[in-house]
């Protein structure tokens, strides 16, 4: 269905959820004149922000539940990422219908004209990789590179809005996520250049395994032409296996840091250099100069609640990375500290990952770890498991993500760091990562 057919056609969106996607589609899809219905399992209490973002368009709402009787008639159904479709119901009744499904991110790509895309995705570092080349990418805007540059995807921010203004000769950098590339396996297509961050165990509780994850993950190379370029770092053997096995081996690239561009990035940890490996290799590969790149990399300030510095109060500094939702990512965390006594805070709502590998880390490496949160007895556990025999404990147990707080506050001394890095979601507590980070930044603060 192309843009100039969605006139008078009835579209259901499903799952607004709160993170910018799906408002932007349904925004979209009604300004293309499409009769739209957003169908909600929360109620409307819940959803009070979207609904507020979308409070001067003609949409009709079913919220607190989907009503199949909503599916007759229905021209195309646009399903959020976030709902599983081989488990929802309400899908399922409308693919036994035969009615068509797609997604906001398959909207946008059908219709985006750029030439130039940099695809970006893995299981901890896509974020910040993704802000990098935003970053290079304007600077080489500036210069004359491009005529624009467009960032989007997972990161938060729909570009459907976006696409009357985009040109061929534009430059787009878009973060997909497992779900958002799951979608996108219908549409056979993967960008230009595709960079792979890792692959490590996330969000099993929706893939189910490990392989399936990696697999959904593999879109955004599965279908790239002879001359696509798959990005991955410098001896990852799991990222390589897993592309070889979606036929992409001989498109790989390897990513090493290089030292010339040390001076000008200004992120902490061996992971960062690992990121602007990516970030300057995706970008070369797009025809940005050595010289524009580090201008670009020596701009970027990283993003909020990855790593990100909140404060410095008594000596102790304090940083907020509530984006660190597995164990992996918090594994990073901890080390991009190595040497620096610090106070760590792990815990919310478990993702079905194994914490073991991260016990035995933070044991050894965190002058303290706080656990809270519904994953916290779990967490502890595995660190008082992994602590060397006849040492202390080096961890303790709180309930909530305050006292977990307050309980760093108190066992802080001049000259460490506490960090915010939580190994899980956030849902026990939060609505989402973003609150929950800035319920520390404003608790670190007063």
């Amino acid at each position: 269905m192309s843009q100039t057919q969605f006139a008078d056609k009835y579209v259901l969106v499903v799952g607004l959820g709160r993170f910018g996607g799906q408002i932007a589609a349904a925004r979209w899809l009604t300004e293309q004149g499409a009769r739209v219905t957003v169908t909600d399992l929360a109620p409307a209490e819940k959803l009070a922000d979207s609904l507020a973002q979308l409070a001067d368009l003609p949409i009709r709402y079913r919220l607190g539940g989907h009503d199949e009787r909503d599916l007759d008639g229905c021209d195309l159904l646009v399903v959020s990422p976030a709902v599983p479709k081989d488990r929802s119901d309400f899908v399922k009744a409308a693919l036994a219908r035969g009615l068509p499904i797609t997604a906001e991110m398959n909207l946008f790509v059908e219709r985006c004209p750029a030439r130039r895309i940099i695809g970006i995705t893995g299981s901890a570092g896509k974020s910040t990789t993704t802000a990098m080349v935003g970053s290079i990418l304007e600077a080489a805007r500036r210069a004359g590179v491009f005529p624009q540059v467009w960032m989007g995807g997972n990161i938060g921010h729909s570009l459907l809005a976006d696409l009357t203004r985009m040109t061929a000769d534009d430059a787009v950098v878009l973060e997909l996520s497992s779900f958002q590339l799951e979608d996108l396996g219908t549409l056979r297509w993967s960008p230009p250049v595709a960079v792979i961050t890792n692959i490590q165990p996330n969000h099993l509780d929706r893939h189910g395994t490990l392989d399936l994850y990696a697999d959904a993950k593999m879109n955004i190379v599965r279908y790239q032409g002879a001359d696509g370029i798959v990005l991955i770092h410098e001896n990852d053997a799991v990222v390589r296996r897993y592309v070889t096995a979606a036929g992409a081996d001989g498109r790989i690239r390897e990513c090493r840091f290089e030292p010339k561009f040390e001076a000008f990035l200004r992120l902490p940890g061996r992971h960062n250099q690992l990121n602007a490996a990516a970030a300057v290799s995706a970008c070369r590969a797009i025809g940005v100069s050595d010289e524009i790149i580090a201008q670009g990399l020596g701009e970027c300030r990283g993003l909020p609640h990855r790593l990100e510095f909140v404060i410095e109060r008594d000596g102790v500094r304090y940083y907020n990375d509530s984006k660190s939702t597995t164990p992996e990512s918090t594994c990073i965390a901890a080390e991009a500290f190595a040497g620096t006594p610090t106070i760590l805070l792990v815990g919310g709502k478990p993702k079905g990952a194994s914490f073991a590998e991260m016990g035995r880390l933070l044991a050894r490496t965190c002058k303290h770890t706080i656990c809270y949160g519904q994953a916290g007895p779990e967490i502890y556990e595995e660190i008082l498991r992994g602590r060397a025999p006849g040492t202390p404990a080096s961890a303790v147990h709180v309930s909530t993500f305050a006292e977990a707080v307050e309980r760093a506050r108190q066992m802080a001394v001049a000259g460490d760091v506490v960090v915010l890095s939580p190994a899980c979601a956030s849902y026990d507590e939060f609505t989402n990562y973003e609150e929950r980070g800035e319920a520390f930044r404003r608790l670190v603060s007063r």
